[in-house]
């Protein structure tokens, strides 16, 4: 295997921004793409990519309809290989050609539609295609302390019962559930496709708080939203695609509102200072 080129020296922080104390943030980055691009024939829908995801850090990846966020996510997620550019996993490199490739190293997407069964209750959604069983039979009462345990590890406190249907659930429920299987999975790497799209006010803090508490069991966690009220109140690092290329990636410190605006709609701003460049001097060394 390759080893990735050093990265930037960056601070280790305590916990995140959000007040919620967790595991140290290592500073080689759990994800790290360099040169990532991806053509469909004659389109080019991604070039040059190159971003850092960290363990215990959300990472916000915006940018309008068409930006190419979506390539990206499944480019990660294995749905679709690269065409060309690496990818480090811990620092070492990896191929991610199938989905199986991603569960493998530890990544799990939630995409906007969730993929749950809403005729099947919680903990059968939560072990659906990897039961649990006992003497040739499900073991229904190990998988159901289990699913009990995780939500409550993960403070989602809104649901009566784990053998609720999940099509009787709120929408921000409906999002806990499909987060704790990826969860459950072991998960190392999350990544959420619009998580609060469609949801009201309070539905939206049960997600916000979910994706906070993920990040504070050291888990990564990348978000793709729209909604830069969410963005802001819950990401460590930004990360903007514009025109399939990543054209910033950086701390939240290094973002307003009307910079982020402006990069998703432009390309370029005057206001934030993008940490692309650092790391790409730092390849080059």
């Amino acid at each position: 295997m390759t080893t990735a080129p050093e990265s930037p020296s960056v601070p280790t922080p305590v916990g995140n921004r959000n007040g919620v104390s967790g595991a140290v943030t290592s500073e080689v980055p759990l994800l790290r793409l360099r040169g990532i691009s991806k053509n469909f024939g004659a389109v080019q829908a991604m070039q040059n990519v190159d971003l850092d995801i960290y363990d215990g850090k959300v990472t916000a990846l915006i940018g309008d309809n068409g930006a190419g966020k979506s390539t990206l996510i499944k480019t990660i997620s294995g749905i679709w290989a690269p065409s060309s550019g690496h990818i480090y996993w811990n620092g070492e490199e990896v191929k991610i050609h199938t989905p199986r490739d991603a569960s493998d190293l530890g990544i799990a997407t939630v995409y906007q539609d969730l993929a749950l069964c809403d005729n099947l209750d919680i903990v059968q959604n939560m072990y659906l295609g990897r039961e649990e069983t006992r003497l040739g039979l499900l073991d229904e009462i190990k998988m159901e302390l289990a699913a009990n345990q995780l939500l409550k590890d993960l403070a989602v406190s809104t649901v009566k019962s784990v053998r609720q249907l999940v099509g009787s659930l709120s929408g921000g429920q409906r999002q806990s559930v499909a987060v704790a299987r990826a969860v459950m999975r072991e998960s190392k790497l999350v990544i959420l496709d619009e998580p609060t799209a469609a949801l009201g006010v309070s539905q939206t803090a049960q997600v916000i708080e979910l994706i906070r508490t993920l990040a504070s069991r050291g888990i990564a966690v990348l978000v793709i939203s729209h909604n830069l009220t969410d963005v802001f109140s819950v990401a460590d690092r930004i990360a903007v695609m514009h025109l399939g290329t990543l054209v910033s990636s950086g701390p939240l410190s290094d973002y307003d509102t009307t910079s982020a605006v402006e990069l998703i709609t432009t390309g370029h701003t005057a206001r934030a200072t993008s940490s692309k460049t650092a790391a790409k001097k730092s390849t080059t060394k």
